[in-house]
């Protein structure tokens, strides 16, 4: 498997990362651990995860509710018995812990409003707890996973440099977080000397954004990053829950709203016929573009939910797209 610079980190990370968000809710310890198994075979090391996974999904019946932490638990088990926590670039992330998630599954209150957030005090506490969930001393990188901005910047900077000092995280990073919010950041880091960021998640397909959104990687934000190296582009959800083999999903998720417009339909039309003729599904094709992409910089993070999504996923990995290929899906739509 290919790496890629995390940054100036000194890091070399797999440009396919396992997104470990299902893990131990919709994705039982069974199928958790057969993924895992197969991910490092193939010699993957860079996992991620989250405090706040998964309090969403349902729980079986007759079974207490998620709450958050059930991803880290099952990780911590898993390290455990494996004894492979050296062979991974461990990733987590803090300040999108909810307190009530009962609540907003019941439509009481929004998942905004529940958000910890990224207090000084709150991230401390929120890393120890994810610790203790993984049984780790510490972690490789660890997020501010959603953007803060009722918290002063200086706060959260200067705790976060105190984890990296205290030897509780390696390195930090940043998600769902805007350009203009990314440069504030260096600048601030550069003046008092904290540790920068050298991750950004964000979303990220082949598809374009049509509508301005925080958390969707836009023309700015390629710039931006094309001309910082020392941050590298973390592309989550790069499949869209598996939109471009899935009409109706199109058709019907949400996840759609910041996509649609003729440009998308040109860009849908140009993987299903490029597709096509590799013999290669849609999601594939989109997940091997990905991977072909060096400018900037990007890691690839899938999030399978079975091992048979985890199988069709990582087959991208053998997908070869020639100089022709990559004009012709970038000029679609353009």
């Amino acid at each position: 498997m290919r790496t890629v610079p995390l940054g100036r980190s000194g890091e070399q990370v797999s440009a396919l990362a396992l997104g470990c968000m299902l893990m131990g809710t919709s994705t039982d310890e069974a199928a958790s651990t057969l993924i895992l198994e197969r991910y490092l075979e193939a010699g993957g090391t860079f996992l991620d995860t989250a405090d706040c996974y998964a309090w969403w999904p349902d729980a079986p019946a007759g079974a207490a509710a998620f709450t958050g932490g059930e991803s880290e638990s099952l990780l911590g088990r898993w390290f455990a018995k494996s004894g492979r926590r050296d062979d991974v670039f461990l990733a987590t992330k803090g300040s999108a812990w909810v307190g009530d998630p009962a609540g907003i599954r019941e439509g009481r209150v929004s998942a905004a409003s529940q958000y910890a957030g990224a207090g000084g005090d709150t991230l401390r506490h929120a890393l120890d707890a994810s610790l203790r969930r993984l049984g780790v001393d510490h972690v490789d990188l660890y997020y501010v996973h959603v953007d803060d901005l009722e918290t002063p910047l200086e706060e959260t900077l200067q705790a976060l440099a105190g984890l990296v000092a205290a030897g509780k995280t390696r390195h930090i990073g940043w998600s769902n977080v805007t350009t203009a919010r990314l440069g504030a950041i260096a600048a601030l880091c550069g003046e008092h000397g904290w540790p920068a960021p050298v991750a950004v998640q964000q979303e990220h397909s082949y598809l374009r954004p049509a509508a301005p959104s925080v958390s969707i990687v836009d023309g700015e934000q390629l710039a931006y990053l094309r001309q910082h190296p020392e941050v590298t582009l973390v592309a989550y959800s790069p499949i869209l829950k598996g939109v471009y083999d899935d009409v109706a999903k199109r058709q019907s998720h949400h996840v759609m709203q910041a996509y649609q417009g003729a440009d998308t339909e040109a860009r849908f039309a140009a993987v299903a016929r490029v597709a096509a003729e590799l013999g290669v599904t849609g999601n594939q094709l989109v997940l091997a573009w990905l991977l072909h992409q060096q400018d900037p910089a990007r890691v690839t993070l899938i999030g399978p939910r079975t091992p048979s999504h985890y199988d069709a996923a990582v087959a991208a990995l053998d997908i070869s797209l020639d100089a022709a290929t990559l004009d012709t899906l970038a000029a679609a739509g353009a």
